[in-house]
């Protein structure tokens, strides 16, 4: 597996920039795994944080909406499913995201969910295009579909959780040795409150962890890894968890300048704002 190469320089230094600055060089090949931390902050979170955190997720995503747990955005080649907004890939399509849907789904069998709709358990996406998906919109599958995830919320949040818990060891084994104890350091500082690590669970169901290097443009990232590299040094807690929303706004805007003209992904740049802004604000 090819090892991820990712930023140094300028968005490293603690007092020379800022997380919406230039673009600094790549650094040289990682070195050895640094071994996974032993907790992970959602294992603090009392159960009603974690269902006030899958319905944020799903206010994040779709307004609380049920209609739009089974969702085909505009311009997009597949639907996103679920509170979370999991993507979905039509057969033949293989696109630069993280494919999650049918992560989820074997999730759901591996927790011994038995009564599954029958259209989730297809290898691809069967509608190929957003018009036959709108078509197909009060159609049975579709219906049944959202009838199931309305009723398996904390499903999907556990899903979305386990995801956030897997991110940091992956983190750590992309980066360079010499930036380990940087992101760790920021991760742990997100993390000190809930509404941080909320942060922390919702930052990589809507972006990644940034070790997949398909998400960037013009070898520029914006999932998690990025975020926590473009972090400037401040204390934990609710600073932390200001600065976190406020590098991942910086990362977000440069994705928007990096991507293709065609794609208008400035249209998405003030809901993206929106949702960063809940990283400060108490869970």
């Amino acid at each position: 597996m090819q090892v991820l190469r990712i930023l140094l320089a300028g968005a490293l230094l603690l007092t020379a920039c800022s997380p919406t600055g230039g673009q600094p060089s790549k650094p040289p090949r990682p070195g050895p795994p640094t071994p996974p931390p032993s907790a992970a902050p959602s294992a603090r979170l009392s159960p009603a944080q974690r269902h006030a955190i899958g319905m944020k997720i799903w206010r994040n995503e779709s307004a609380g909406k049920v209609s739009g747990l089974t969702h085909w955005n505009e311009g997009e080649e597949f639907p996103s499913l679920g509170i979370g907004h999991f993507i979905w890939y039509p057969k033949g399509f293989n696109g630069r995201w993280t494919e999650t849907f049918p992560e989820f789904i074997r999730f759901a069998k591996s927790r011994g969910i038995r009564d599954i709709p029958a259209a989730a358990l297809l290898p691809d996406c069967p509608w190929n295009n957003r018009a036959a998906f709108t078509r197909d919109f009060q159609g049975g599958s579709l219906m049944a579909l959202r009838k199931w995830l309305t009723t398996n919320v904390n499903l999907q949040t556990e899903f979305i959780m386990a995801k956030s818990r897997a991110a940091l060891p992956k983190i750590m084994a992309a980066a360079p040795a010499s930036q380990r104890p940087r992101i760790k350091a920021n991760y742990d500082k997100v993390a000190a409150t809930p509404n941080g690590t909320y942060a922390l669970i919702d930052y990589v169901n809507f972006k990644g962890d940034g070790t997949n290097p398909r998400e960037q443009y013009k070898g520029q990232g914006w999932g998690l890894m990025w975020v926590l590299l473009a972090m400037r040094d401040v204390a934990a807690g609710p600073a932390a968890a200001r600065e976190f929303a406020i590098s991942a706004k910086g990362r977000l805007d440069l994705r928007v300048r990096n991507s293709p003209p065609a794609r208008g992904e400035n249209r998405w740049t003030a809901g993206w704002h929106n949702r960063c802004d809940t990283y400060t604000r108490p869970l």
